[in-house]
């Protein structure tokens, strides 16, 4: 069966940098492939990795819109069947994970049908993994048009800032409301440098959520970022990277 981790939290907390470590850690220790879903509009997810850009959920939608207004999709293949064939061609293969990047939001005109479709097939395909894990944009806009039905863990991420426990806090209760099965939620706070300030353990603390792990500060990480080296080029003495392989042990036993 198909478990989904999604990572969620106010802009700039590090989610797409925590995402790769955990597919990195992950991946040794499953079956695989695992699919990694980008849905973030600014699409990083597959620098991290150190994938090519593909092609976007989003071109898809607009592709297929102005050709169905130009009348050029043809009698011989239904819509269904087309989103398919280019969700499919649209996965960039890696050696032991796909990677979907479901690119910028819908457009000004109407999507209804076609993002119907777009969700189901999204969620077929996602059941032919093991695992999937998800880089959501900071609103959680995918979660909550329900890209996919079912979140094994949702792990919320903030940096050591009130701001980011408080957004951290709305988006767990933005979990509560929406019509899928989150069946856990837990915390991650990144970019820790010492001890937290009572002010911010308190926050924590009232959020009544379990902290999975709390991340430190990484200089590698910061490194590789600056020079636009995927993070799988990590260091395995890396201090957030053995922060992450930590989740992912606690993970492999909640899942």
């Amino acid at each position: 069966m198909t478990k989904t981790i999604a990572l969620a939290g106010k802009g700039g907390t590090g989610k797409t940098t925590i995402a790769a470590l955990l597919i990195r850690s992950l991946l040794p220790q499953i079956r695989g492939p695992l699919l990694a879903i980008d849905a973030d509009p600014a699409s990083n997810l597959h620098l991290a990795l150190g994938l090519p850009m593909p092609t976007t959920v989003g071109d898809i939608r607009e592709e297929m819109s102005e050709s169905s207004k130009a009348r050029q999709l043809g009698l011989s293949i239904s819509r269904q069947d087309y989103l398919l064939h280019e969700i499919r061609m649209a996965l960039e293969e890696g050696e032991e994970m796909d990677l979907l990047a479901m690119g910028r939001p819908e457009g000004q005109g109407c999507y209804c049908a076609v993002n119907h479709m777009l969700r189901q097939i999204i969620d077929d395909l996602g059941r032919t993994y093991e695992y999937v894990v998800i880089d959501n944009e900071a609103g959680m806009e995918h979660i909550s048009r329900r890209t996919t039905r079912d979140v094994n863990l949702l792990l919320l991420v903030t940096d050591p800032t009130i701001r980011g426990v408080r957004t951290a806090a709305e988006m767990a209760e933005l979990a509560k409301q929406l019509e899928i099965n989150v069946q856990r939620t837990m915390l991650i706070v990144n970019r820790v440098q010492g001890d937290l300030p009572a002010p911010l353990q308190e926050a924590i603390a009232n959020l009544n959520l379990e902290v999975a792990v709390m991340i430190p500060a990484d200089f590698n990480v910061n490194q590789l970022d600056a020079l636009g080296k995927p993070l799988l080029q990590l260091n395995g003495d890396s201090a957030a990277y053995q922060a992450v392989e930590d989740l992912t042990a606690r993970i492999l036993n909640w899942l």
